[in-house]
């Protein structure tokens, strides 16, 4: 990489004038801007040595990869006479730029705590429309009526589909305790006690509440509650870390689990709890009264948008509302979950596009994107459709807008609505009120018919050729057509074709889509994985020569000698504590051996410093190996295979 040449090139299309102050971490720029509108975004995506960007809190960060960042980072210095400065003094820097904006970081946080237990509620939703498919009568009878010999399956089935949302809490406390600094593991020992009460042996007796000193608290079970689980998490984590930081060493390990868990469980039953579920029912509510005050209009509204919210990220809030709405249902109450069904027609219609582009196009290459992410997009996934290819064609997107929008409509029109939560693409029928299957199924015919039809016929009409092959709308510039025109390839390194990379530290494995990192858990470093670890200590995953050694004990790169180029990152924004809390013993060009001690690091410290401890491990030449896939799920041990690359 010419390094100077990108700084050179970063600097003009950002804007000299336009920079405020600039830092790196070990693998992006970070970016204090006047104005991030003026930024050249076509310029910066069609750079090679820039892998990526996006804007956060207030920063806003080029991707340039680890070995390569400093150096680019430096003559960015150079050029633009900025004054160089630490991460957390360009956080601070931001802060005070920055319009703070709490609708957006409220969604923002719902994003980061329930993404990862979607997995989760979305197998409990297919179970329960699984189901609802045994129990719902088709003509007279049920299934299970018609054949006895099935209400055991049914019956266990039921059992095992109410369990994430009958201990939502317990889910939500563990992902919530993370997200806000605090132990996971009280973080669902929170959950449990707000989902317990209802096995209270007073309860079971018919008496409501505790009597303490005359005050009556009642002990009503929060099952399949967020808000109030949220709340109190949240508290839990506001003691843990006052405690952490007044209490001896000596006595800390005992009496902050012990004291924060105590004053939580006291004020979310007496307080948090009863305020924070009145307000939950007061949204629910809320929504319903929407939904049924506009009605048909209302959804066609939202299924015109919906596909626009996916683009800002909001769209991760809404399963939030959606579990009240079906808990509601499954209880007698409420109109179900239209949410759902909305964005099953937004789906297929973005499918729907992808697929006509199938058909429009000629390049090998796009027909192998638009046919996977079409696919995808009909299962209910539509980010590689959407982003990958629709809105690079720009008209396809809002085609696919026109026929969500009509879809959407018919089935507000029906009442259509979900029992259940569920894969929302053409096989969410399954979880669908069974009454409203047929009409789900024409909606989403409808929906992909109008949608594929408009993106064809505009795209034959209007679509420009460039090699013979179709890539651009004709009133798309002539920028656009130069950027269909190049190709870009990737010399694949020395090395073997398979490799295999262990795990630099014992822990628990993530994927990466669970890391609360844009960077990492949209891969734009690379693929690999992730490891919430139980010891401190960081080892050499393979043997190789060490690329990065940042000054700031947060970061390693290893050139490894079968090829891999490793990037080990632990923690998120550690870098901000510049090298409190942890150690390194290794140097930048040091030849370490699988297994060596790199570095250490205070988990309990970092932790309560406020920062998550989660160590990325990332394979930063992905693109020379046709596949990655995790060897490790579960409790691993360091030295113990995490990936394996193969070309």
């Amino acid at each position: 990489m010419d390094h100077k040449q990108v700084a050179a090139d970063v600097v003009k299309a950002v804007g000299k004038d336009n920079m405020v102050a600039a830092a790196h971490c070990a693998t992006r720029l970070r970016l204090v801007l006047k104005d991030e509108s003026k930024v050249d975004q076509k310029a910066l995506d069609a750079n090679d040595g820039v892998k990526g960007t996006f804007s956060t809190n207030g920063q806003f960060q080029i991707i340039i990869g680890p070995g390569d960042v400093n150096n680019v980072y430096d003559y960015l210095i150079k050029e633009t006479g900025l004054k160089e400065v630490s991460t957390d003094d360009l956080k601070q820097i931001a802060a005070k730029n920055q319009k703070f904006n709490p609708v957006m970081a409220f969604i923002k946080l719902l994003s980061d705590i329930f993404v990862p237990i979607i997995p989760a509620l979305v197998a409990g939703g297919l179970l329960m429309a699984l189901n609802n498919v045994f129990t719902s009568k088709f003509g007279s009878e049920s299934i299970i009526q018609m054949y006895p010999a099935l209400k055991g399956i049914s019956s266990m089935i039921s059992v095992m589909s109410a369990a994430p949302y009958t201990f939502l809490p317990i889910l939500v406390g563990v992902s919530a305790a993370k997200r806000f600094g605090a132990n996971q593991y009280l973080g669902a020992f929170v959950g449990m006690m707000m989902t317990i009460t209802a096995t209270n042996p007073d309860a079971i007796k018919g008496i409501a509440y505790w009597n303490l000193f005359g005050l009556h608290v009642s002990y009503a079970a929060y099952t399949s509650q967020v808000i109030p689980a949220l709340a109190a998490v949240w508290l839990l984590s506001v003691f843990e870390k006052w405690f952490h930081k007044h209490l001896p060493s000596a006595v800390d390990f005992t009496f902050t689990p012990l004291l924060s868990v105590l004053l939580t469980g006291f004020l979310t039953f007496i307080i948090v709890g009863p305020v924070m579920r009145e307000l939950s029912n007061w949204l629910t509510d809320g929504i319903v009264w929407v939904y049924n005050t506009l009605g048909f209009v209302g959804t066609g509204i939202f299924g015109a948008v919906y596909s626009p919210i996916v683009l800002t990220g909001l769209h991760q809030s809404f399963p939030a509302i959606e579990t009240q709405l079906v808990s509601a249902f499954a209880n007698g109450k409420g109109s179900g979950d239209f949410i759902f069904v909305v964005a099953s027609m937004a789906n297929v219609a973005q499918g729907a596009a992808t697929t006509a582009v199938y058909f429009l196009t000629k390049d090998s290459k796009m027909k192998g994107l638009s046919s996977s992410s079409a696919v995808s997009a009909l299962l209910g996934i539509t980010e590689p459709a959407i982003f990958g290819v629709n809105l690079k064609l720009r008209f396809p997107f809002f085609c696919a807008l026109v026929g969500s929008c009509v879809a959407s409509t018919l089935a507000g029109l029906f009442h259509v609505i979900a029992a259940s939560m569920g894969s929302a693409g053409f096989i969410g029928f399954i979880s669908i009120y069974p009454k409203s299957i047929p009409f789900y199924l024409i909606c989403e015919l409808i929906s992909f018919a109008i949608a594929f039809i408009i993106t064809y016929l505009y795209g034959k009409s209007h679509m420009q050729l460039v090699d013979g092959d179709v890539v651009a709308g004709a009133d798309d510039n002539a920028a656009t057509v130069a950027a269909a025109e190049e190709t870009t390839t990737t010399a694949p390194s020395a090395g073997a074709d398979v490799v295999t990379i262990a795990s630099p530290v014992s822990g628990q494995v993530e994927d990466l889509s669970q890391v609360n990192d844009e960077v990492f858990s949209q891969k734009m470093m690379g693929d690999g994985a992730a490891v919430v670890p139980s010891d401190g200590t960081i080892y050499a995953p393979a043997d190789g020569t060490l690329s990065v050694a940042y000054a700031t004990k947060h970061a390693y790169g290893i050139t490894a000698d079968n090829g891999a180029e490793i990037l080990i990152h632990a923690g998120i924004d550690t870098v901000n504590l510049e090298g409190q809390h942890m150690e390194s013993f290794v140097e930048q060009g040091q030849t370490v051996k699988k297994g060596d001690k790199l570095g250490t690091i205070d988990l309990e410290a970092v932790k309560a410093a406020g920062y998550d401890t989660t160590v990325m491990v990332i394979l930063t030449n992905t693109a020379n190996y046709q596949t990655v896939s995790r060897d490790a799920d579960g409790e691993v041990t360091h030295g113990d295979d995490l990936f394996t690359a193969a070309k």
